[in-house]
């Protein structure tokens, strides 16, 4: 009798489960202890002038991420993992250590680039993993190689940086993660990929685990970039994987020909704040890298809600716009539901206008509230009416 794991648990579907539990109770118990060390060493993200962050918080929860993530994948051998998981295992450690040392000393970005664009190399060209159709989208189909290969790693790129950019509040991108991994595991374990679905769904549950922490308003913790990076990648490679397999959809009615779609909309919050924050800023002139607080969950804060309100609109937004887009699939063809998406996006994009300008008529409201306050007083009063800067009040002695 060989006594292994796999013949006391022959069932893939429970091994899955027992995964996505290990996971959480890693990174459950774990955080605690990387709060505390983060705490000892002084390791913390330092209060910023954008930031909504009274105190310096420990910004390592991408440790704990990682570990329970490999640690519960790595449990259970399910004999499908192939060419491709090996080169994602790798482009996960690569990232991981990448956003390790951007933690504690940050990098220039250029070399965050180059080391991002070897891990996506690693799958795309090393595991021929790559967008090779447009499912008909405007007419085109077939992709060439080498336009496969480069836009492919260019995907990968964008979306790291995309899902490190929404990490801007609380919640924010480890929400959108755990639901984005949830639901490329579910639709991989129910087509038999269990590689792929134990992947997803331990970092989902991972997330799961963080979140709680990273809500905290006495143990809190950052997943930071080192969380940011890897959670990112895993995402780019599912939802790849995902377009990928469904290419061959003529031959499973289970498979989707509007993947392309699902995926984009699914992953709608980061990529379409992520192409209004550079498209503002290059239209006022200034670097599309350069930080400030015009991203859309800045924007939801500033006007009122709390970290949590905010987080939990845009998670219902993914959930309920992917639901929708789903039951459209039925009827519309991939370059109408394409077009239903550039609807979405000028929804959006009117939504930001209004907050922003929302926002900027509270800090004229605020200005002469301190006006009133202080008219009897010595004191100076600047009032800088831009997005990033809040009315201040300076005091004289």
């Amino acid at each position: 009798m060989n006594l292994t794991f796999e013949e006391f648990v022959p069932n893939f579907y429970i091994r899955v489960f027992l995964s996505m539990l290990l996971a959480f109770g890693i990174t459950y118990r774990s955080i605690p202890v990387i709060i505390n060390v983060c705490n000892l060493k002084g390791l913390m993200a330092e209060k910023e002038k954008r930031s909504s962050h009274l105190h310096p918080t420990p910004t390592f929860g991408g440790i704990a991420l990682f570990a329970a993530t490999l640690i519960a994948y790595h449990i259970w051998n399910f004999g499908d993992e192939g060419i491709l998981m090996h080169r994602v295992i790798v482009g996960f450690i690569i990232l991981f250590f990448l956003g390790i040392k951007d933690d504690l000393f940050a990098l220039a970005p250029i070399k965050k680039i180059i080391s991002q664009v070897i891990a996506a190399a690693l799958v795309v060209i090393g595991s021929d993993l790559r967008i090779t159709d447009f499912f008909g989208i405007f007419g085109l189909y077939e992709i060439p190689y080498a336009l496969s290969v480069a836009l492919t790693i260019f995907i990968f790129i964008a979306l790291i940086n995309a899902i490190n950019l929404i990490d801007g509040i609380d919640g924010l991108a480890g929400g959108i993660g755990m639901i984005v991994t949830a639901f490329f595991g579910f639709w991989f374990l129910l087509n038999g990929h269990f590689s792929l679905a134990s992947l997803s769904l331990c970092l989902s549950s991972s997330l799961a685990g963080f979140l709680i922490y990273n809500f905290s308003k006495t143990n809190k913790i950052f997943m930071g970039d080192t969380g940011s990076l890897i959670l990112g990648f895993v995402i780019t490679t599912l939802a790849v994987k995902f377009i990928h397999f469904n290419v061959l959809h003529s031959f499973r009615s289970s498979l989707f020909i509007n993947a392309p779609v699902l995926a984009i909309v699914l992953l709608s919050v980061p990529i379409f704040d992520t192409l209004r924050v550079f498209a503002i800023r290059i239209m006022r002139g200034k670097s599309p890298f350069k930080a400030d607080r015009i991203h859309m969950h800045h924007l939801v804060v500033d006007n009122g809600l709390t970290h949590f309100q905010a987080s939990m609109a845009f998670y219902a937004y993914t959930i309920l716009s992917t639901a929708f887009t789903y039951i459209l699939r039925h009827y519309l063809s991939n370059t109408q539901l394409c077009l239903i998406i550039v609807v979405y996006f000028i929804l959006y994009l009117i939504t930001g206008y209004w907050l922003e300008n929302r926002r900027l008529n509270l800090k004229k409201i605020q200005l002469k509230a301190q006006l009133q306050h202080h008219k009897n007083g010595p004191g100076k009063i600047r009032f800088d009416a831009t997005e990033e800067n809040p009315p201040m009040v300076i005091k004289q002695n």
